[in-house]
């Protein structure tokens, strides 16, 4: 399992928190400074549908400065997640692998299906 996480986001604090009251004790990573891998953006990307915003912190500041709104829609899935793996600001967080599947943010019912036996 690998959990990404940044320090200053109160959702990512609420993921761990959620987390860890159900015994589950993931190593966090920083997003920030080490951004998930070229093949763990590909599998998540899986995981989401194909859904390639989901990978994207929209609200970021270095995606509007981007403009990635306007091109996201244009770039290949292999430059979108190439932009993701050079920049962890990029990713949406909290971003969760786990040997079921994978999620972005932090939805409650998700995570729980996601540890669901």
């Amino acid at each position: 399992m690998k959990l990404y996480t940044y320090s200053g986001c109160d959702t990512c604090r609420k993921a761990a928190k959620w987390l860890r009251a159900r015994g589950l004790h993931i190593p966090e990573t920083p997003i920030r400074e080490h951004p998930p891998t070229l093949a763990e953006l590909r599998t998540m990307l899986g995981h989401l549908g194909g859904e390639r915003r989901r990978l994207f912190n929209t609200s970021g500041q270095d995606y509007r400065a981007l403009n990635l709104k306007d091109r996201l829609p244009s770039l290949t899935d292999e430059e979108a997640l190439a932009l993701l793996a050079a920049n962890g600001n990029l990713v949406k967080r909290p971003f969760l692998l786990t040997d079921a599947g994978g999620t972005t943010g932090f939805q409650e019912a998700e995570w729980e299906a996601l540890f669901r036996p």
